[in-house]
């Protein structure tokens, strides 16, 4: 194994993928495939790869094939120092060539930026696939060919279904964005309240710190407010515009005001797809292709309910967008003059605590009881977790519930393990364990919904807990009390 970079942060599993891939001893040529969203750092993996194993990496870029051809040939003719470039007529030629590149043993080879050369040259894949065919393979070299984008939607159908590719690629990578705790840690943020409201605003890509900020970081609660006016809302600054270049960036997303719309009514609550619909005055049919264009390039989730089947939410993926449509979209004309980013801050704080923090808080909260909590503090080991509707016939009303968790009692049945209430600026007491208790006895009136379990009654909060609901959980180990330093820090 080829050390990693010290430079780099975390991405140990993604370094370890690439370069057990890179060093497959085998005699033929292989294909691998990375993508993720865009800023995640996939070119600055990929890269310090082929730097490592003297590989070769070749970036593309939005332009015709006849030109790509032609600097494709160049960047190949200077790695192999040819004293003149490849003049390629086609890509057959090219991808031939490219397959003969090893010439002392597994050669890592790096396409970038992918989907423009498959736009502008829409047979390639097809040209790679028959690259890769047996008969192909006895004039083949030990190439390491990875082909790298952050077209979500393309990446992803490039090896599903009937695509050429299809059941030819060793390696199917894609990069995440950085987890909340990791996120954190990357922006050397040890108070956890102020972490919590960074990842609200830029979530856990790489390069809003490295790139975007210049390594500008807001050094504690009293800082962020400030943080939020001089790097992400003043127009001089790259975060600034960056929520509207994601959009224009997404090929499938032709049609982008209307999908700028769809996000600005999920980014002010309406979570539903009728909601959604009576916000943009359509009809909900009309919708469907744009909420699953939408969910395909990554931009957002659809989350069924926890305990209604019939029932299920849309949410903003990349927080970055949320707190564009919530904050910055309803007051840009002020934001583009300089010095108008604290009275539009101050203007927005209500809406950034409701539409914003609030529910990115929600997001936090099942992130950590589906990955960081213990089997301990949920009586089992969680499956699945969710937000979801509880119906209450006697008052003729329904309860939300933030956080459902689940597990699997045995290898058939479902079982409820927890159920959690989330406040980001709110001390819980006794009276939100009392509405927890309510809902917990409603559904354990329902074996189904149960799994016949007793569930567990997580209290989350960003501002912590009174007297009495912490001498409620000293007696009862079925009330867990998660607050901030939990969330970041323990289990």
């Amino acid at each position: 194994m080829v050390d990693k970079p010290a430079e780099m942060f975390d991405r140990d599993f993604e370094w370890a993928e690439l370069t057990r891939f890179a060093r497959h001893p085998g005699p033929e040529a292989t294909l691998g495939v990375v993508s993720g969203r865009r800023r995640q750092g996939k070119t600055f993996l990929l890269d310090a790869l082929t730097r490592a194993h003297g590989g070769f990496l070749f970036t593309a870029t939005e332009t015709t094939e006849a030109d790509a051809l032609r600097q494709f040939g160049e960047t190949l003719a200077r790695y192999r120092d040819e004293p003149v470039p490849y003049r390629f007529t086609g890509w057959d030629e090219a991808i031939g060539q490219l397959m003969r590149t090893a010439t002392d043993g597994p050669t890592t080879v790096v396409i970038d930026e992918f989907p423009f050369l498959a736009k502008a040259s829409p047979a390639l894949p097809s040209i790679i696939q028959r690259a890769l065919d047996p008969a192909a393979q006895r004039t083949n070299t030990p190439v390491r060919l990875l082909l790298c984008g952050s077209a979500v939607s393309f990446m992803g159908r490039l090896l599903s279904g009937n695509a050429p590719l299809r059941g030819r690629a060793g390696l199917e990578l894609v990069v995440p964005t950085l987890d909340y705790r990791l996120a954190a840690q990357f922006w050397e943020i040890t108070d956890p309240r102020t972490a919590a409201l960074t990842h609200a605003v830029v979530g856990g890509t790489p390069a809003y710190r490295r790139e975007f900020t210049q390594g500008d970081t807001p050094t504690d609660p009293d800082d962020f407010d400030p943080w939020v006016i001089r790097a992400v809302l003043n127009p001089a600054r790259p975060l600034f515009r960056e929520a509207r270049y994601l959009l224009a960036e997404e090929p499938d997303l032709h049609d982008t005001a209307l999908y700028h719309s769809v996000l600005a009514a999920i980014a002010a609550g309406n979570t539903a797809r009728g909601g959604i619909a009576d916000y943009l005055g359509r009809k909900s049919t009309d919708l469907a292709h744009p909420l699953s264009v939408l969910e395909d390039v990554g931009l957002i989730r659809h989350e069924p309910d926890a305990f209604r089947k019939n029932r299920s939410a849309y949410r903003i993926a990349e927080p970055l967008i949320a707190f564009y449509h919530a904050v910055m979209r309803p007051y840009w004309g002020d934001l583009e003059r300089p010095g108008r980013a604290d009275a539009v801050w101050r203007r927005a704080q209500p809406t950034f605590r409701s539409k914003v923090v609030g529910p990115h808080f929600e997001d936090l909260c099942r992130a950590w009881a589906r990955w960081h909590a213990s089997p301990d503090t949920h009586g089992g080991h969680p499956s699945r977790v969710a937000a979801g509707t509880v119906h209450d016939p006697a008052a003729r009303t329904s309860h939300e519930i933030d956080v459902a968790v689940f597990g699997h009692h045995d290898s058939e049945r479902e079982t409820l393990l927890a159920l959690g209430e989330v406040k980001w600026n709110e001390t819980m007491g006794i009276s939100h364990l009392q509405r927890l208790d309510h809902i917990r006895s409603l559904l354990r009136t329902r074996t189904r919904a149960t799994g016949g379990g007793v569930p567990r009654l997580l209290c989350f909060s960003g501002a912590g807990f009174t007297p009495e609901l912490h001498d409620a959980a000293a007696d009862d180990r079925t009330i867990q009390l998660i607050g901030l330093q939990r969330l970041y820090h323990g289990e």
